[in-house]
């Protein structure tokens, strides 16, 4: 029996490619042991033990980036996390460490040079330092992005939740009619800035609403669901074929419905969206490393997606990018097939594989 240990967590962009591996590896050999590595800070602590999966925490240990007591006390702590990982190793026989970034990631990849391989897996464009300092050793690297410059990157793609590798969008449409409360016969703009919001994004679809689904595009009426975020005051103006929720939880029957999608440019949701095949127009979150921009840019290379900056995303500029698409039913089966083309659905799958091809 082979012990995979998976390490990795804090958001969601590292706990969800990490469970849809464990998922892919309990498919692919039922006879398995997976081993979940976390902290007990992030959402692998809700999420895992959801999924049926062992969690083992450690303590949560930033890399200081500025002489202080915490960069004092780093050296201690992060040696405390690496025997506890190693002793893991050891006691529960792991055969491999696979590391999808985060806090947990560093010790175990620390732990496990020259004992066990370790593959690592990096969902942005932009790798972190666990990943960059894992890949240095590591037995096999994957990246989602072609223009991720990881050592060893073997393009994979982002394992994807089963809900939505196996979307059968066209059987999945009456549910997510019914689900959501839409018109069967009016097409349908999705509309999402991620869990939290986006406060530029949720402030110019409601102006643009009225619009939207008060007027016909060419032969079409439109309605909107526009998914608005926890974090971001949002105002409903109560407009008929306008639909506001707070969160979607049924996030595969979104896509389902969709058929154009104005989002964030992040990276779990950029391959969500590629290989579904959708018609998208992205906004990149402008704030932090510039990563959501540089997350699309194959797409944009290969005419496969549509995009305005957060600062330009005004009424009159998001108009002029969707509202012809909203007309022109061509344009749109079009963009989706270009996007299709890069994106992947097995990419679960491709890591089982290139996991194992280092226990050989």
């Amino acid at each position: 029996m082979t012990t995979y240990l998976l390490a990795g967590g804090g958001t969601a962009g590292h706990v969800n490619p990490l469970l849809a591996t464990a998922d892919a590896i309990v498919a692919a050999h039922p006879g398995a042991e997976v081993i979940v590595l976390g902290t007990s800070e992030g959402l692998e602590t809700r999420l895992v033990p959801q999924r049926g999966y062992e969690l083992v925490t450690i303590e949560k240990v930033p890399f200081p980036r500025r002489p202080n007591g915490a960069a004092l006390r780093f050296p201690a702590k992060f040696r405390r996390a690496v025997k506890r990982v190693r002793r893991l190793i050891a006691e529960r026989g792991v055969d491999v460490v696979v590391g999808f970034g985060g806090f947990a990631s560093t010790p175990a990849y620390v732990a496990a040079r020259g004992r066990v391989p370790v593959v690592v897996h990096e969902a942005n464009s932009m790798p972190g330092l666990a990943n960059k300092l894992g890949a240095r050793w590591a037995a096999a690297s994957a990246i989602v992005f072609p223009n991720t410059p990881l050592r060893g990157g073997q393009l994979i793609g982002m394992p994807l939740r089963r809900e939505i590798a196996q979307l059968d969008r066209s059987a999945a449409r009456p549910e997510a009619i019914e689900y959501f409360g839409l018109d069967a016969n009016r097409k349908t703009l999705v509309v999402t800035g991620g869990s939290q919001g986006a406060k530029r994004i949720n402030e110019t679809i409601r102006e643009l609403a009225p619009r939207i689904v008060g007027q016909s595009h060419g032969a079409n009426e439109w309605q909107i669901l526009h998914i608005v975020g926890r974090l971001s005051p949002f105002e409903d103006p109560q407009i008929p074929h306008y639909h506001v929720i707070e969160y979607c939880d049924r996030m595969e029957l979104a896509l389902a419905v969709a058929d154009l999608i104005v989002s964030r440019a992040g990276a779990s949701t950029v391959s969500e969206l590629a290989a579904l095949g959708l018609p998208a127009l992205y906004v990149p979150y402008a704030v932090g490393n510039g990563e959501q921009a540089k997350n699309i840019a194959s797409l944009l290379d290969a005419n496969a997606a549509l995009t305005v900056k957060d600062g330009e995303f005004t009424p009159d500029n998001a108009a002029a990018q969707v509202f012809p698409l909203l007309a022109d039913d061509e344009a749109r089966e079009a963009l989706g097939e270009r996007a299709a083309k890069p994106g992947i659905r097995d990419a679960a799958e491709r890591m089982v594989t290139l996991i194992d091809g280092t226990l050989r």
